[in-house]
């Protein structure tokens, strides 16, 4: 084999073992315990019509659903927008203003929530003004149960909004200058531009996007446990998917109910990828 799919085998070569050992093999394992019982014997669907009964099984999906929903949605539209703002000003923005945009994504999921369980609280936080608008004069009502899928949203958002941005950046850095004279030169101005010609060509960028960020979203678990215990347990303990798997594994050793759980949340994963895929045409070669 030669040529660029020669290059792109060694560029992945190293990381096959890795998805090989944390993440095929724990998938099908997972599969395993799902269909089976604790002693060993065949469950067929057992664990999955056992786990939909739970009554935290609905709420933290549902729970799950709506934040990837928001996420998504704010991802889509303020990430593609800012990124194609910044490229039609690529000669007044800096690298230090990409930066800038980045530097939230450095923090780990844990240090963002305890970052925000401080921007949170109307008593010392520097939005308190904004907080008290919203109806929030206390921590706990800022962190009141119909708020917490937009504020994990937004934290997610901070977070991550400013890589994808860079990303997506470098994608639209891909786009011949040529095609842009020719629409200016056809009259286009520069919304047309970002949004007839620009935005379809990254489109398989804002696709792969989409795919990552759904399944990102649907493990969500560090956030709703800390803000679970910087609240004296006011979020429930298996407010999201994951946690609900967690609590059936460590707490009640149901460790095939666990899995049927997580089966669960990759199922979703893959028919949002696929829909995605089949919608963007994201691998579709050009002609």
């Amino acid at each position: 084999m030669r040529g660029p799919r020669a290059h792109g085998l060694l560029f992945v070569l190293p990381y096959l073992p890795f998805l090989l050992v944390f993440g095929i093999l724990p998938m099908f394992y997972a599969l395993y315990l799902a269909v089976t019982t604790d002693g060993g014997g065949m469950a067929g669907l057992g664990n999955f019509t056992r786990t939909f009964r739970d009554y935290r099984f609905v709420p933290a999906f549902e729970h799950i659903l709506l934040y990837t929903g928001v996420w998504l949605a704010s991802l889509i539209v303020l990430v593609v927008g800012l990124a194609l703002l910044l490229h039609g000003r690529a000669s007044r923005v800096t690298s230090t203003f990409r930066f800038l945009f980045y530097i939230p994504g450095a923090l780990a999921g844990a240090s963002a929530v305890l970052v925000w369980l401080f921007m949170l609280d109307p008593s010392v936080s520097p939005g308190s003004l904004l907080l008290r608008a919203s109806g929030a004069h206390l921590f706990v009502e800022s962190i009141a149960p119909a708020r917490l899928p937009f504020v994990f949203a937004m934290i997610a958002f901070w977070t991550g909004a400013g890589g994808w941005i860079v990303v997506l950046y470098g994608a639209l850095n891909t786009i011949p200058q040529d095609l842009e004279e020719a629409a200016r030169i056809d009259g286009a101005g520069p919304v047309t531009i970002a949004l007839r010609l620009k935005l379809p060509l990254i489109r398989k960028w804002v696709a792969y996007m989409a795919i990552l960020s759904v399944a990102t979203g649907t493990q969500l678990f560090i956030e709703p446990q800390l803000v679970n215990e910087a609240s004296l347990g006011l979020v429930p303990d298996t407010w999201s998917s994951n946690q609900l798997a967690y609590q059936l594994a460590f707490r009640y050793g149901d460790f095939n109910g666990a899995a049927a759980v997580s089966v669960d949340l990759i199922a979703i994963g893959l028919v949002a990828a696929v829909l995605i895929v089949k919608r963007t045409g994201l691998f579709r070669t050009e002609d």
